[in-house]
């Protein structure tokens, strides 16, 4: 008799579980369908404020690296925020913003540059800084110049308007800068580089030891 009362149960509830089990499942599905929220169109391209018209009439370029070397064997890296290329055949020859530079010579010294603003000379081959130029290098000078221009073929970086400098030796005033080889004729394997201070120069002698 006990067997006999435990299939019924059993039966019984298996045939109850059948029914509320499927129930259960589709309240739970209603109540999802119930609670979640319309998706809006508008929100389903977050960056579709992007003016696309503005971008194809002025493209530009973001993180742009430029590298290479020089004839005398100096590695020259440009980094820039953003760059606009230049149109051929007009007086536009492109620009960029926010830059930082890293010149390494083949004797080991380095020389970093940070300006505000660039423009690129094709025929020249030359890279013209604005807005501000901070060269530091490894020999523990940091110069503070207006303008700057760097050549991309040879090992030349040249200060536009005076410069203010301080140094192992204290501060430097001065007319202008040139960072190049020492001897631009001499074909030697490791060519030495000077840094050269020109016109009303002055020091205030300041040594750190």
């Amino acid at each position: 008799m006990d067997w006999t009362r435990r299939d019924n149960f059993h039966s019984r509830l298996v045939f109850w579980l059948k029914i509320l089990l499927p129930l259960s499942a589709l309240a739970i599905l209603s109540t999802l369908f119930m609670v979640s929220r319309s998706l809006n169109p508008e929100d389903a391209i977050p960056y579709a404020n992007v003016d696309i018209a503005d971008r194809v009439r002025e493209p530009r370029v973001t993180a742009a690296v430029f590298a290479g070397m020089t004839a005398d064997g100096a590695a020259l890296t440009i980094k820039a925020a953003q760059a606009k290329p230049g149109v051929s055949g007009t007086a536009d020859a492109g620009h960029a913003s926010d830059l930082s530079g890293l010149l390494e010579t083949p004797d080991g010294a380095r020389t970093d540059l940070a300006a505000e603003a660039a423009q690129l000379d094709q025929a020249a081959r030359v890279m013209n800084l604005s807005g501000g130029v901070v060269v530091t290098n490894s020999a523990g000078y940091r110069i503070a110049m207006p303008g700057m221009a760097v050549q991309l073929d040879d090992t030349g970086l040249d200060s536009t308007g005076a410069v203010t400098a301080t140094g192992p030796v204290g501060q430097i005033t001065a007319d202008a800068m040139h960072l190049g080889r020492a001897d631009p004729d001499a074909s030697a394997n490791k060519p030495a580089y000077l840094l050269v201070f020109k016109g009303n120069v002055r020091l205030l002698y300041q040594p750190v030891n």
